[in-house]
């Protein structure tokens, strides 16, 4: 058969090589390792970073690990494009511009170090459930650059309204409620703060701390109602506002992340402390964290068996 009645060869100083490579959705049947759990947090980056694009294969290549630092390199593939993602922090590059695998190494590790030697510490792109959350701010900022009449500044206070609805149902689907507690309805915001800052922040000890965020998240929520309704508000008042919130959904990040942390820090199969944490959004009834180990495989997915993949369920 010739060259040209092949529609996959191709022929180069005599050689023949399909030109046609293994398409994506097969490729993990030929993978010899695997680890869903960290492989659905890298398609969950990759499906937040490129929202029209479709993952299709997800492969963990190696881990590096310079002066202290692990690096765990990962080959994904989408229905558009093809990209190395590196961990710590996390971050995508193009094999079209980065074609070369050691190259993309060295560039993303001295990237990360600049970054890390700022005074103020770049987020960690990890899933979430506080993902939402981040958006909706993310909004209220953009609004509030180009603010100028009353109607703009009153918009970034509904923007915050939603932000902090959003931060309190991330926080709800994220925390396990004592079957005799009466819950209150959705949007009551001020009696869910009281009831979820009293669960994730309980104890005498901690009397003074469970208080002070109480008192905050209620009056981030009086400043941003104001804010939404007045007729006096203006770039200030938006900015005020838009840093109590921050401040806000920073320690309810912080305290549920303490609350998660604090659930589990062993394998109880294999006694490893290589425990990863996970999100998932798919997890009923409106997402939810679960761990896995990274030694012997074992997680505490709902219903799933430690060699199957969430994504199948």
């Amino acid at each position: 058969m010739s060259v040209e009645e092949g529609n996959d060869l191709e022929s180069s100083e005599g050689c023949v090589v399909p030109v046609n490579l293994i398409p994506a959705e097969e490729l993990s049947r030929y993978s010899v390792e695997s680890d869903v759990h960290a492989g659905r947090d890298i398609a969950s980056y990759v499906n937040g970073q490129a929202p029209d694009e479709e993952v299709l294969h997800v492969e963990k290549l190696k881990r590096e690990t310079v002066i202290g630092e692990s690096y765990d390199i990962w080959d994904v593939t989408t229905d558009k494009d093809r990209y190395w993602v590196l961990t710590n922090l996390t971050n995508l590059y193009s094999q079209r511009f980065f074609p070369s695998l050691d190259y993309t190494i060295s560039f993303h590790i001295g990237l990360m170090m600049r970054l890390k030697s700022r005074p103020e510490p770049i987020a960690n792109y990890e899933p979430t459930p506080f993902d939402e959350v981040f958006r909706r701010m993310d909004q209220a900022d953009e609004r509030h650059e180009s603010a100028v009449e009353l109607e703009d500044f009153q918009a970034v206070g509904m923007l915050l309204r939603e932000a902090l609805v959003c931060m309190i149902e991330a926080l709800r689907t994220s925390t396990e409620m004592p079957e005799a507690i009466e819950l209150p309805q959705k949007a009551n915001f001020l009696a869910w703060n009281d009831l979820l800052m009293n669960q994730l922040c309980g104890g005498g000890s901690n009397k003074e701390l469970r208080q002070h965020l109480k008192n905050i998240g209620k009056e981030a929520w009086q400043l941003v109602n104001w804010l939404t309704h007045s007729k006096s508000g203006g770039q200030m008042a938006s900015s005020i506002a838009i840093h109590t919130c921050r401040t806000v959904i920073g320690n309810s990040f912080q305290i549920l992340e303490r609350d998660q942390e604090a659930h589990l820090d062993t394998c109880p199969t294999c006694k490893s402390r290589d425990v990863r944490r996970h999100f998932d959004i798919h997890i009923p009834p409106e997402g939810s964290y679960y761990h896995s180990c990274g030694v012997c495989k074992w997680t505490d997915y709902p219903d799933l068996q430690a060699d199957s993949d969430p994504a199948e369920l």
